[in-house]
């Protein structure tokens, strides 16, 4: 790494919520720390005193005082108990500002066909009150599962804190997953309610929703009841094919003016179920708890990202992705969040930007992708916006190609922090990212995040610097996920992260930490999960499709390519005997995987291939295949039952990386 390039972007010198807390810490514990270096080293040394001190600092209204932070002779691996004995609801303390400021904004909602609309946190309160009203008038109750099959909308937001104030648990998925994306999630955790709309807009067009809506509650025959919400506006909707099926005013009408009441719940208690991509099967579901969720996303709001409660945030993003939850907990500082809804370049790529200006927005979070297409467009946002109000630029997803810090400073804005973030799904937060205390370099993330003890290990389980290797985390933190649904012996969890080294979290992204700067380099991930454009899946969801197609197809594998900085998904198909390859059967597999899952589903490339390796134990061999079409050599194939099978992936014409890298 060349740590002597000059840093794109450097502190402002104004005293951060980071000074402050950092300030507070040398005070209680009679400490020196001069540099984040060193609060970060004393955070992960003395992780239980650092989240009892920031428990503190960030005043989160709790009923029951904690009996102990952590019992430090857990591991990451024993995912301990957080702050046993205290109780406390996520939801009131998104909502607490409704008491003094009332009148100021919580929500902006926005997006294609829509004229921005302001909501307050009293307005958020009321609404949020009739819907946990609602929802308690059916039987719902602690521990139930809502699902949200929903657009990025207030709806959403309300629907969630109201399912939060009851001690229910939350599951969401974006109106762009297919029946099968959404059936493969939803069945296995039963919701007993789901909310969802009619329609949405993309891309200048109305879609209708109603009918995979229909297919998905006919696979969940548990529901009580489904909230149909008008998102487009449509009238006399025909809902006989739902059962149990209520507009959303018929559900809520009664119990407007209800008192709003929270839950008061263990620290632990679940709060989100997350999914993860389903590279093996069948998506896992991470369960996510109240306290380790808020504690965690407000370290990174208002310590990492310096929020205070006159903060615009505006995250592009899906819910079903974990930085919609990750924004919305910005509610809590005071915050005021945006929510769009559409593409990001209708009716111009301008758009997010003339909303930025318009809104004064202050910080605006987005895919690594989206900024390399702007830049593709030829896109100036700083000759022709203002975004005096813009300090913080986030990108998450995918690494940041060094080429986009580039276009961020010279045709965005000189004086903002561009803060690539890194974690996931399974944390719900980040492993690193963004610092106001520490300056910016081309292609490095700034730093590992407070009390997240990451290290970078080799293929002995060593860590080291300056080189490549696996991103680890060797001590526990609040946002682990408590459990998995349907994991009673914990046989899936052990495995999803602590298979690969005893007692330590690996994280399955390769990675490299700058010894000088303190950065990161996240060089994409270490498994077979599929991530384009940072939009992670894993390959059975292909699988589940494209083998059930009456098409001819006797077997298939789909791997990720690294190719121009990013990962395309690339699609191999074995033909039966008597059975052709053509262009039009790749054209029906790809219609195929966008109606049953998603757009973002549709691999890149789908070539013919004359044999699929297996291991001797009958599973499909990804990572050695995208090994080799990544342009490097695989080793040892002692393990394969049919090995010469890998030679047939190498000098694909069609895969060429010339000019890609």
């Amino acid at each position: 790494m060349d740590s002597s390039r000059e840093p794109l972007w450097t502190p402002r010198g104004s005293h951060t919520n980071m000074d402050t807390f950092r300030e507070r810490v040398n005070d209680r514990h009679s400490l020196s720390l001069a540099s984040y270096q060193e609060l970060w080293q004393w955070s992960v040394d003395q992780y239980h005193l650092f989240w009892e001190e920031f428990f503190l600092h960030s005043r989160i209204l709790h009923s029951t005082a904690y009996e102990e932070v952590v019992d430090l002779s857990k591991t990451v691996a024993d995912v301990p108990e957080w702050f046993r004995g205290c109780r406390m609801n996520y939801a009131e303390n998104l909502l607490q500002h409704a008491a003094a400021h009332g009148g100021k904004t919580a929500i902006i909602t926005a997006g294609e066909g829509q004229t921005p609309r302001h909501i307050s946190f009293s307005q958020l309160r009321e609404r949020v009150a009739a819907i946990a009203a609602a929802l308690s008038a059916v039987g719902v109750a602690k521990g139930d599962v809502v699902a949200g099959y929903l657009p990025n909308s207030s709806l959403a937001v309300e629907a969630m804190l109201a399912t939060a104030s009851i001690g229910a648990i939350w599951t969401s998925t974006s109106p762009d997953f297919g029946v099968t994306g959404v059936l493969d999630r939803l069945t296995q955790v039963r919701p007993k309610v789901i909310f969802s709309v009619e329609a949405v807009r993309y891309n200048a067009k109305t879609h209708d929703h109603l009918n995979k809506l229909i297919n998905v509650v006919a696979g969940l025959p548990e529901l009580k009841r489904v909230i149909l919400f008008p998102f487009c506006g449509s009238r006399d909707i025909d809902t006989s094919r739902i059962p149990n099926c209520v507009m959303f005013e018929d559900f809520v009408k009664g119990h407007k003016g209800s008192e709003l009441r929270f839950e008061q719940l263990p620290f632990s208690h679940p709060l989100f179920i997350m999914y993860s991509s389903g590279t093996t099967g069948t998506p896992k579901c991470m369960v996510h708890c109240a306290g380790g969720t808020l504690i965690q996303h407000l370290k990174e709001h208002i310590l990492h990202g310096d929020m205070h409660s006159n903060a615009v945030i505006f995250y592009y993003s899906t819910t079903g992705w974990m930085m919609w939850n990750w924004m919305v907990s910005a509610l809590a500082v005071g915050a005021a969040i945006v929510l769009y809804d559409g593409s990001p370049f209708i009716p111009s790529p301008s758009v997010l930007w003339d909303l930025v200006d318009s809104l004064r927005v202050t910080i605006l979070g987005t895919g690594a992708r989206w900024l390399a297409a702007l830049e593709e467009r030829g896109v100036r946002p700083r000759e022709t916006h203002s975004l005096s109000s813009l300090h913080t630029i986030l990108s998450t997803g995918s690494p940041l190609k060094p080429q986009s810090y580039d276009y961020v400073y010279s045709q965005i804005k000189v004086d903002v922090l561009l803060g690539s973030i890194s974690g996931g799904t399974d944390i719900i937060s980040c492993f690193a990212g963004h610092n106001p205390t520490l300056p910016v370099h081309r292609g490095e993330i700034q730093a590992r995040n407070l009390a997240m003890a990451v290290e970078c290990w080799n293929e002995n389980g060593e860590p080291v610097m300056d080189s490549d290797g696996e991103l680890v985390c060797v001590r526990p933190f609040p946002s682990q996920p408590t459990h998995f649904w349907n994991d009673e012996d914990g046989i899936k969890y052990t495995k999803a992260y602590f298979s690969m080294y005893k007692g330590v979290w690996a994280h399955g992204d390769f990675c490299s930490i700058n010894s000088e700067t303190g950065g990161i380099v996240m060089l994409g991930r270490s498994d077979g999960t599929l991530n384009p454009s940072g939009v992670r899946f894993g390959s059975a969801e292909i699988y589940n499709i494209v083998e059930h197609m009456d098409v001819g197809i006797a077997d298939s594998l789909c791997v990720g390519q690294r190719f121009r900085g990013d990962e395309r998904v690339v699609l191999f198909l074995k033909m039966a005997v008597g059975h052709r390859f053509s262009e039009e059967l790749v054209g029906r597999v790809k219609r195929e995987i966008r109606e049953k899952l998603s757009a973002r589903h549709v691999p890149h490339i789908i070539l013919e291939i004359a044999d699929i390796p297996y291991t001797i134990n009958s599973k499909k061999v990804e990572v050695a295949v995208k090994k080799i079409i990544s342009g490097q050599e695989v080793g040892p194939r002692g393990a394969l039952a049919n090995p010469a099978s890998l030679d047939l992936f190498y000098n694909i014409p069609e895969l060429s990386l010339e000019n890609g890298l």
